[in-house]
C-alpha cells in the first residue's frame, strides 16, 4: 500500500451484513483517510471513490454528506476534538483520525442517530480499518465528544444506567 492508498478493510472473523448507512461510513472514511494523506482537494477524492465498486452499495447522500461535511468541517471538529486527545490531530493514525472526525461530524449534524450509535460506528471502523487498539482511543475521545455536543441526551442515557 503506498501513502496515499486507502486502507482497505481487513478480513471479517465471520461474514457480516453490512447495512448502505455502514457502507457509506467505510467508503468516506477511505476518502479521508487519502484526504488526511495526500491532501488532494476535495473534488478529486471524490471523483476517485465514485470510481469504487462499492459505492453502489452505499447511502449515497450520508456518504456525500459524510466526505464532503467532514472535509469542508475539519478545522472545526478538530478544534473540537483537539480538547479531549493525548496529542495533536495532526500526528493521530490517518484512520483513527477519519474515524473521529465523522463521528463527531455525525454527533453535531446527525442528532436523528443515538450518540451511542454513533459512537459504536465509529469504534467499527477503527477495529476494522485502523491498528490493534486504534479503536479503545476512538471510543474515549468520542465519548467525551458526545458529552460536549450532545449533553442531554448524554446525561439522560447515563442516568438511566445509573438507575437500573
Amino acid at each position: 500500500m503506498t501513502d496515499t492508498a486507502p486502507p482497505q478493510k481487513k478480513p471479517a472473523k465471520r461474514p457480516t451484513s453490512r447495512s448502505p448507512r455502514r457502507r457509506s461510513r467505510e467508503l468516506a472514511l477511505q476518502g479521508l483517510y487519502e484526504w488526511l494523506v495526500s491532501a488532494a482537494d476535495a473534488g478529486v477524492i471524490d471523483a476517485h471513490m465514485r470510481e469504487q465498486p462499492e459505492l453502489e452499495q452505499v447511502d449515497s447522500a450520508h456518504f456525500d454528506a459524510l466526505l464532503h461535511g467532514c472535509i469542508r468541517d475539519a478545522a472545526e471538529l478538530d478544534t473540537a476534538l483537539g480538547r479531549h486527545l493525548d496529542r495533536r490531530a495532526s500526528i493521530l493514525s490517518p484512520v483513527e483520525h477519519a474515524a473521529l472526525l465523522i463521528g463527531s461530524w455525525e454527533l453535531r449534524h446527525c442528532v436523528e442517530i443515538p450518540y451511542r450509535v454513533v459512537i459504536n460506528e465509529a469504534v467499527e471502523l477503527a477495529k476494522s480499518f485502523g491498528g490493534t487498539d486504534g479503536h479503545k482511543y476512538v471510543n474515549g475521545v468520542l465519548d467525551k465528544i458526545a458529552a460536549d455536543m450532545r449533553p442531554d441526551e448524554v446525561a439522560l442515557a447515563r442516568a438511566a444506567r445509573g438507575a437500573r
